[in-house]
């Protein structure tokens, strides 16, 4: 104790030009938006690169298991083949309802990019991923993430080659989301507790809700496509002072092992948001 004293009073300048210049940092970064943006570019590169050295080995020891979740991914893209259906040969004539993606490219509406998770932080109450795809990989903030079991999160932040994702599991991310047999719609959000499960809100009592009943994504959700899985109910919470329910829903996803993800473009919402924003200035 007494060496630790003499340390800090040799050095005490010194010890105190660094706590100083850290503060000074901090609200320089904090409080400027140009600098905040540059500093979170270059931390998202750092940390990405060293979260993608030490994801090395972890990733080698859950190959199996990623390896078991394409597959079943696979297998499930491989059933809606149009090669995969044939019918005899009647007077009745099979159609199949698929898209030619050659002639209809023009009309595309989602586009999907491939991307490895290299760094995971699911402790705390606004839990991130980190993925090997940046702006250089024409990753954006703002897209969807999802992954073989259903939703994941949104891109937050992005440096060159590196991307932060924004999971389900944090408290300000919230998604709308439909239950699959009713359609109705509600809220989807975290209440900061177990990572396995989310909470829906405002499903009217007048639906039936059971346990094992699936929850989408809906068709107002401006990032996701719909109909991608978000969870299961777990369990019906009954508020006697509403005439609504709040659902515990169990996510799709498992965040403490998922290692491969989607990114979801919505091509087309740039437009839908410039007609909003024109339709708001009109009526004001």
């Amino acid at each position: 104790m007494r060496n630790i004293f003499l340390f800090i009073r040799r050095y005490f300048n010194f010890l105190s030009f660094l706590s100083l210049q850290a503060l000074a940092l901090s609200f320089l970064f904090r409080y400027n938006k140009f600098h905040e943006a540059a500093f979170a570019g270059v931390a998202n590169e750092v940390t990405g690169r060293i979260n993608g050295q030490y994801n090395t080995v972890e990733y080698y020891f859950k190959l199996k298991k990623a390896n078991e979740s394409l597959v079943k991914e696979n297998v499930a893209l491989r059933d809606m083949l149009r090669s995969n259906y044939q019918q005899a040969d009647t007077s009745q004539r099979l159609v199949v309802d698929s898209l030619r993606i050659d002639s209809l490219k023009p009309f595309q509406k989602y586009l999907y990019r491939e991307a490895k998770v290299v760094g995971s932080f699911v402790t705390t109450q606004t839990n991130f991923i980190t993925i090997h795809r940046g702006a250089n990989q024409d990753v954006r903030a703002d897209m969807a993430v999802i992954g073989p079991g259903g939703v994941v999160g949104r891109v937050v932040n992005t440096s060159a080659n590196y991307a932060t994702v924004m999971t389900m599991i944090s408290r300000v991310f919230k998604v709308d989301g439909k239950l699959k047999n009713s359609n109705e719609r509600g809220s989807i959000s975290w209440d900061g507790q177990n990572p396995r499960f989310v909470q829906m809100r405002n499903i009217p009592k007048s639906v039936q809700v059971q346990k094992g009943d699936s929850v989408l994504t809906s068709e107002l959700s401006s990032i996701f496509p719909p109909n991608i899985m978000i969870g299961t109910v777990d369990s019906v919470l009954n508020d006697p002072s509403t005439n609504f329910y709040n659902l515990r829903l169990k996510t799709a996803t498992n965040f403490s092992t998922v290692q491969f993800v989607y990114v979801v473009q919505n091509k087309q919402l740039e437009e839908q948001i410039n007609l909003e924003k024109a339709t708001r200035n009109t009526n004001e």
